[in-house]
């Protein structure tokens, strides 16, 4: 006598192939990662800003085709690190790069510490590549200025010091950069 199937199956192999795929999509799917700069703004306040000396303020511009401008003066990617450095750490005093002003900062004593601001602004149609290296050539000058700082008074990285000693650089060598709003620059 022949069997007549019920019209049923196991739907367990289905489940576990089911999963399988799960599993399988999940291992093999990328997920993108935003990107992007870190960065704190300043609180808001009701008060004035304070009054800066033309000579502390150093005015880095990009305008809308991708040409670099620091105090009105074309100049190449490239030098803007080394310019930068310059800048911030005014080794011979000079008239033409900002002042300093005597700090007494915890465990390294009086210093003379600059009174410098980067001030980068962009054309709104500066690309967003440009921006970026432009933004990082300062930061890294700023980097380069604690290590060399850390190395000469500590005999260590920047990184490498401890968070109370990190600040005490960071006061000693600050490298204060202004990020205005884009606007149209003329070219």
């Amino acid at each position: 006598m022949a069997r007549r199937s019920s019209g049923q199956f196991s739907a367990a192999s289905m489940a576990d192939i089911a999963f399988l795929l799960l599993i399988f999509f999940l291992v093999a799917t990328t997920m993108d990662i935003d990107t992007g700069m870190m960065r704190i703004m300043s609180p808001t306040s009701d008060q004035p800003p304070p009054e800066i000396k033309e000579r502390n303020v150093w005015v880095v511009l990009v305008n809308s085709n991708d040409q670099l401008m620091v105090e009105g003066e074309q100049m190449p990617l490239f030098m803007l690190k080394k310019k930068t450095k310059e800048f911030l750490l005014n080794s011979q005093n000079l008239e033409s790069l900002p002042e300093k002003r005597i700090e007494n900062i915890d465990p390294l004593g009086e210093l003379e510490v600059s009174k410098g601001i980067i001030s980068l602004k962009n054309d709104r149609a500066t690309s967003y590549g440009m921006f970026i290296k432009v933004m990082n050539e300062l930061v890294a000058a700023g980097n380069e200025v604690k290590n060399e700082f850390s190395m000469k008074n500590f005999g260590k990285k920047y990184e490498d010091l401890p968070k109370h000693l990190q600040t005490a650089v960071k006061k000693a060598v600050p490298a204060v950069i202004s990020e205005s709003e884009p606007m149209h620059i003329q070219k």
